[in-house]
């Protein structure tokens, strides 16, 4: 690490808009006591971001959702990424790609807003964000007030202190991560467990038509609306187990997608379930995002997983950023008429 410093450095929240928690992989082995992990909304883009800083792929970062978060590093310089939609991000005013790494310095800060596409983005640092894990993991579950800072959201004043913490990246760099490029149009699921609580013809209508993500989601669910669909025998059936990605089909007929803050069990039937490598394609849908759902094998599912944990298996490529857009800060500190003839 460089720079001397009379202690670890500390992230500073100076503001955030609601859903920006922490989050490591997610919190597993506690299903019994009726949690769930949660985790990331997009585990690919959570690892991505800790992976270009040379992090454990499921280490603690900031989930920062459409609310926005602003930050400051404080008593010593901490090398940070971020991964995830495409969300406005500026360092010091200075507009930066929306996955990026640099070294944030003491003083200056680093914003993320809401941007043309995408609905979660991740802020890693390099080094460890010394929080206490409860079960065995640090992420939020705000509904049981798990995890994370005191179970909560972050909220503006709050401090991150950064052990073992690194600044080496300097200026600003991109990430080359292609695999994050990916459009919600079609999402692949497993048919089932449940799916013969549905006539034929209505399995095949849930695949053929069009569905629409609403703006009543978060971290619990995802709703979907569009042309209801109809139960062959009734809407209840004895609660079970519930895994990710679990698409349940309640009374009106509109389909509920399990996340990662989802429920233990539901008494719903389940017609499907969105592929591990899909779910967090679908987490960054935005209200209004149309997506049709397609039906593929257990065997194809599990290749898929396995694609994007080989995507990351190699160092993440780092790509200086050419400067387009320059701070007033930035042409006031330089001569602009030298050489001009009057």
């Amino acid at each position: 690490m460089s720079g001397a410093a009379s202690g670890p450095p500390v992230l500073r929240i100076a503001a955030a808009g609601g859903g920006a928690t922490l989050q490591d992989r997610g919190r597993y082995g506690a299903m019994r006591y009726g949690i769930t992990p949660a985790g990331p909304m997009d585990p690919l883009a959570h690892a991505t971001a800790n992976r270009a800083l040379g992090n454990p792929p499921g280490a603690t970062a900031i989930e920062v959702g459409l609310g926005g978060l602003t930050v400051a590093a404080e008593g010593a310089p901490l090398d940070v990424a971020l991964a995830g939609g495409a969300f406005r991000i500026e360092g010091d005013g200075r507009a930066l790609p929306p996955a990026v790494a640099l070294t944030l310095r003491p003083g200056t800060t680093l914003s993320i807003r809401a941007g043309r596409s995408g609905a979660w983005c991740y802020l890693a640092v390099a080094g460890r964000i010394d929080v206490p894990p409860v079960l065995g993991s640090t992420a939020t579950h705000t509904r049981s007030r798990l995890g994370g800072l005191d179970g909560r959201a972050l909220a503006p004043g709050d401090g991150l202190t950064v052990a073992e913490a690194r600044a080496a990246l300097g200026e600003p760099a991109m990430l080359r991560a292609p695999w994050l490029d990916r459009p919600p149009g079609t999402i692949r699921v497993v048919l089932g467990p449940q799916d013969d609580a549905f006539a034929p013809a209505e399995v095949a209508a849930f695949l053929d038509r069009d569905w629409t993500v609403s703006p009543r989601g978060d971290r619990m669910a995802c709703f979907l609306d569009g042309t209801p669909l109809v139960h062959a025998r009734g809407h209840d059936i004895v609660s079970d187990g519930v895994a990710p990605g679990a698409i349940q089909v309640p009374g009106q007929g509109l389909p509920i997608v399990l996340m990662a803050d989802r429920q233990p069990t539901g008494g719903y039937p389940k017609i499907a379930t969105v592929i591990g490598a899909d779910l967090g394609r679908l987490a960054q849908g935005q209200a209004g995002t149309r997506l049709r759902f397609r039906a593929v094998s257990h065997a194809e599912a599990v290749e898929a997983r396995r694609a994007e944990a080989a995507a990351l298996e190699p160092p993440v490529v780092l790509e200086p950023v050419v400067r387009t857009a320059f701070s007033s800060e930035f042409l006031l500190g330089r001569n602009l008429i030298d050489g001009v003839v009057g």
